[in-house]
């Protein structure tokens, strides 16, 4: 039996990674900004520049919704400032967003990700890796699929996708077709055909390269991150394309 090649999906926070993904072959961009933070919402400008990059790509723009880094149990201003981040998104031209909120309890919080996703319309909506730190991924996938929701991006529950891959081929079984599984964090070259065996509908990755500019002076309490930032980088990418290669066509797998 053959693995039908999964859709690919790159992270990048800008236009010149936007053209990256359209050289590979890549069906979409998760855009965001902060990837070390695990992403951000875009600026506006950051956005729209995208936008019109993907077009000239033909790739999908889909941005991260996240008001601030760490956990996901919000307070009603930060979901009601995602909210208005999803709306504008959406009116700018964005083919879907990528979202994830949770309760005190640490489960998805139902009514949030609803307004959340009201907020996108028609557009195509992806939970997060939010899921991966609720009790029960599989459970969590279950929930969002009664939501509507279009994808799920998880890593199965573990820090790397490859490490939670019994759990993704539980996810999958899960799905029952009804909701896509993209698989996330830590792919790479080495992981990615046999993530693409658990029957995901994606793969998700950043294709990162750290670009270094270390003046050796301080700029204050967040400053291990001056010195240094992460671009998209094409030959990481091509590296992951290259190892799907063998892999039946997508959509032809038997």
């Amino acid at each position: 039996m053959t693995t039908r090649t999964p859709a690919l999906e790159i992270a990048v926070t800008g236009p010149a990674g936007v053209r990256i993904a359209g050289t590979v072959g890549a069906a979409r961009v998760e855009l965001a900004q902060a990837l070390p933070l695990g992403g951000l919402t875009p600026s506006p400008a950051t956005l729209e520049l995208s936008i019109d990059a993907a077009r000239e790509a033909r790739v999908e723009v889909h941005v991260l919704v996240r008001p601030r880094a760490g956990g996901f149990h919000y307070d009603a201003d930060e979901i009601a400032l995602s909210v208005l981040d999803v709306r504008r998104a959406v009116e700018a031209g964005a083919d879907g967003v990528v979202v994830g909120a949770l309760d005190p309890a640490g489960a998805l919080d139902l009514d949030a990700m609803a307004r959340l996703r009201d907020a996108a319309g028609s557009a195509s909506v992806t939970l997060h890796r939010a899921i991966d730190v609720t009790a029960d991924p599989v459970a969590t996938l279950a929930a969002a699929r009664s939501l509507g929701l279009r994808r799920v991006l998880t890593s199965g529950g573990a820090s790397a996708a490859i490490d939670g891959i019994d759990r993704l081929r539980a996810m999958v079984v899960e799905a029952a077709g009804a909701i896509e599984v993209m698989a996330g964090s830590g792919v790479d070259a080495a992981s990615a055909a046999a993530l693409a065996a658990t029957g995901v509908d994606a793969l998700h990755f950043s294709a990162k390269r750290t670009v270094r500019e270390d003046g050796g002076v301080r700029m204050g309490s967040a400053s291990d991150g001056v010195g240094g930032y992460e671009v998209t980088d094409l030959d990481t990418a091509r590296a992951v394309v290259a190892a799907l290669a063998s892999l039946t066509p997508s959509g032809t797998g038997q």
